[in-house]
C-alpha cells in the first residue's frame, strides 16, 4: 500500500511534469512563461525602488553590464540567502562595471526594510503588478520566479538562469559574466 506522503509526492511530480511538458516550445520557456530571446534587446522597464530618485529604468544603466534577478519574496530564506550572496560579491561586480538589480512583487516599503535588515547596497524594484516579471517569463500567479538575466552595456540580453540555487547563484553569475566580458574584449 502506498503511503499518503508517497501518493502526494507522486501526484506533485506528475503535475510538474505535465506543466513542464505543456510549456515546452522550441523557443526558450520557463515555468513563469516565455523567456526573452538571448542576443536580442532586453525588455525595457521602469519600476519604483526604495533607493535614489524613486524609480529605476533599464536604460539608466546603458554603458554598464546589468545582472537583473527576480525573486519571490523579501525576508524568505532562499531570497535572503540569494540577496546576501549578491551583496557579498558586490565589490567583484562593481569591478566588472556591473550593476545588480533585484525585482519582486513586494512593495517599496518591504524592499526598504529588507535592504536595511540585510545591509543591501543594490536596488530592489517593486513589480507589484508583475508586468516586468511577465515580460521576462518570470511570473507565476502573484510572485516573481527565481530567474536571473545578464544584460550587456548596450541593453542586449546575453544570458538567462532559470534553475537557480540561491547558495551558489552569485558565483555562477560572476563566472558567466567573466566569460561574456572576455568574449567581448
Amino acid at each position: 500500500m502506498i503511503s499518503r506522503r508517497s501518493l502526494i509526492s507522486i501526484l506533485l511530480a506528475s503535475c510538474l511534469s505535465v506543466i513542464s511538458w505543456l510549456n515546452f516550445t522550441p523557443t526558450a520557456a520557463a515555468l513563469g512563461g516565455k523567456l526573452p530571446a538571448i542576443n536580442q534587446p532586453a525588455p525595457d522597464f521602469t519600476l519604483p525602488t526604495n533607493t535614489g530618485d524613486g524609480e529605476i529604468a533599464l536604460t539608466d544603466f546603458r554603458g554598464q553590464w546589468v545582472v537583473l534577478y527576480f525573486y519571490p519574496k523579501d525576508f524568505t530564506s532562499g531570497c535572503t540567502i540569494e540577496a546576501r550572496r549578491f551583496q557579498q560579491d558586490l565589490p567583484k561586480y562593481l569591478q566588472k562595471n556591473t550593476q545588480i538589480i533585484g525585482v519582486s512583487a513586494d512593495d517599496i516599503d518591504s524592499h526598504a526594510e529588507f535592504c536595511d535588515s540585510e545591509g543591501l547596497k543594490f536596488p530592489l524594484l517593486a513589480d507589484t503588478n508583475g508586468a516586468v516579471s511577465k515580460a521576462y517569463g518570470s511570473w507565476i500567479g502573484f510572485l516573481s520566479m527565481r530567474h536571473s538575466f545578464i544584460i550587456d552595456p548596450q541593453g542586449v540580453l546575453r544570458d538567462t538562469f532559470v534553475k537557480v540555487n540561491p547558495n551558489i547563484h552569485s558565483a555562477e553569475v560572476l563566472a558567466r559574466l567573466e566569460k561574456l566580458q572576455s568574449a567581448d574584449s
